[in-house]
C-alpha cells in the first residue's frame, strides 16, 4: 500500500525521526495519513509516545526487513 504522504527517516537516530515526523504532520490537513519509514529501533516507543502526547493516531506499525513503518493519521493541529 502506498500513501500520498511519506517520510523516509532511514538511518536517522533519535530524536531526528520524531522531529521530522512532527514537522511533516504540521504541513498536513486533519484526516491525512503519513507513512514514516525508520530504521532506529528506538522509534518503536518514541513515535507512538510522541503521537499519544500530541493527540495523533498511530494507525499501524509494521516491521519489515530492517525497517519500521508507521502509519499516522493527523487528528489534531
Amino acid at each position: 500500500m502506498s500513501y500520498k504522504h511519506s517520510l523516509d527517516c532511514s538511518n536517522l537516530l533519535c530524536p531526528m525521526p520524531v522531529i521530522r515526523t512532527q514537522n511533516a504532520l504540521k504541513e498536513l490537513a486533519i484526516g491525512d495519513t503519513l507513512e514514516v519509514i525508520c530504521t532506529d529501533p528506538g522509534t518503536l516507543s518514541d513515535i507512538p509516545t510522541w503521537c499519544r502526547i500530541n493527540q495523533q493516531e498511530v494507525i499501524d506499525t509494521k516491521e519489515h526487513d530492517n525497517q519500521i513503518i508507521f502509519i499516522i493519521k493527523k487528528t489534531a493541529n
